[in-house]
């Protein structure tokens, strides 16, 4: 694998997108860097580019050949892994079904909230010790704001706000379960999206969701039936425009960062050591 590709600190790699199904890559002219944690390998090696001159970590996160599934990703090594490679922004694409019937296949949504209703994943760095880190709006304020004006200029009609419902998985909910999670207010439904984001935060990094409608969940009618191929099909025939979002966002991010994920270890003594803790 190539060395990571900057020389000095100028020149770190500081952005991170982490890559959804469909999304098994992101950038042409890019370097391989493998990156081993103390909680096992990330789901894949690392491919790093430039874009408007910052370095920018890609990571598909089920694996290239889409080997792992929601509860079989090592979100912990992922996370630690973009951590230590200098990483502290992350756009987190991700595939999602509607609970709503006037949120359409083909839509984008930047969610503000989330429930968690997985089961048995590892989903904190702290195993010892009285760690409690903030997480009451789990998603980059400003993170949100600069995804929210790309799409804007681009014209794509995102929708900004909403809860996502993120379920165990593999399988699909139950037309009761869908029901359920909408008459909640959630507003779209994913199998990956946590325990990513609060990891994120543990790691005091941002962490910002675009999540691209690729179905309507089994509740929302009679008719609604999620199945496999339909997902994959639509997030197809939206790779291109979910690229050109990236891409659009990513230089806009801010270079210092002043947001609430920055201060989140603030009076609170950690039990392990983080890479880059000072910056």
């Amino acid at each position: 694998m190539a060395s990571i590709p900057h020389a000095t600190q100028d020149d770190r790699i500081e952005l991170g997108v982490i890559g959804g199904t469909g999304l098994y890559s992101l950038f042409d002219n890019t370097k391989e860097v493998r990156v081993s944690t103390p909680y096992g390998e990330p789901s894949d090696v690392f491919t790093v580019a430039q874009i408007d001159g910052r370095f920018v970590a890609f990571l598909p996160r089920h694996g290239r050949g889409h080997e792992y599934p929601p509860s079989a990703i090592n979100y912990r090594a992922n996370m630690w892994a973009l951590r230590a490679l200098g990483v502290r922004q992350i756009l987190a694409p991700c595939a999602v079904g509607s609970l709503l019937a006037d949120q359409p296949p083909g839509t984008f949504v930047i969610p503000d909230q989330l429930i968690d209703r997985t089961s048995g994943r590892s989903q904190s760095y702290f195993e010892t010790g009285a760690v409690h880190v903030s997480f009451a709006d789990p998603y980059c304020p400003v993170g949100r704001s600069v995804l929210a004006k790309s799409a804007d200029r681009l014209g794509l009609g995102i929708v900004n706000g909403g809860t996502m419902l993120v379920i165990e998985g593999p399988r699909f909910s139950t037309r009761a379960e869908s029901r359920w999670y909408a008459a909640a207010g959630c507003s779209v439904i994913n199998m990956t999206g946590y325990p990513e984001a609060s990891l994120a935060r543990e790691l005091a990094m941002c962490y910002t969701t675009v999540a691209l409608v690729t179905d309507f969940d089994a509740g929302v009618d009679q008719e609604s039936s999620v199945s496999q191929p339909e997902v994959f099909r639509i997030f197809a025939e939206n790779t291109d425009r979910l690229r050109v979002l990236l891409k659009e966002t990513l230089p806009d991010l801010p270079v210092e960062r002043d947001c609430p994920c920055v201060s989140v270890h603030e009076g609170i003594v950690l039990p392990i050591n983080i890479p880059g803790a000072s910056s």
